[in-house]
């Protein structure tokens, strides 16, 4: 998967940020990083975060708006 930007130094960003009200446990964890599997998920928001500050959240890719859904009505129609 190829990338539309660089995040190689999003934490070094993220810690020098103004916009971004981050508190000792964040820097702490952006500085050393995540030592648990709950660190980590918080170490992912934290970058999706950056993305959303960056404006690097449109080249995330689009949802699913029900397009592959169908009912289980439609189901039984088409095993008759």
């Amino acid at each position: 998967m190829t990338k539309d930007f660089d995040d190689t130094n999003w934490k070094q960003e993220l810690l020098g940020s103004l916009e971004f009200n981050q508190s000792k446990f964040a820097s702490k964890l952006l500085k050393n990083g995540a030592k648990s599997f709950m660190q980590s998920i918080y170490l992912g928001y934290l970058y999706t975060r950056w993305k959303k500050l960056k404006g690097y959240d449109k080249f995330d890719p689009k949802k699913n708006n029900g397009q592959m859904q169908s009912s289980l009505k439609d189901f039984f129609k088409k095993t008759k």
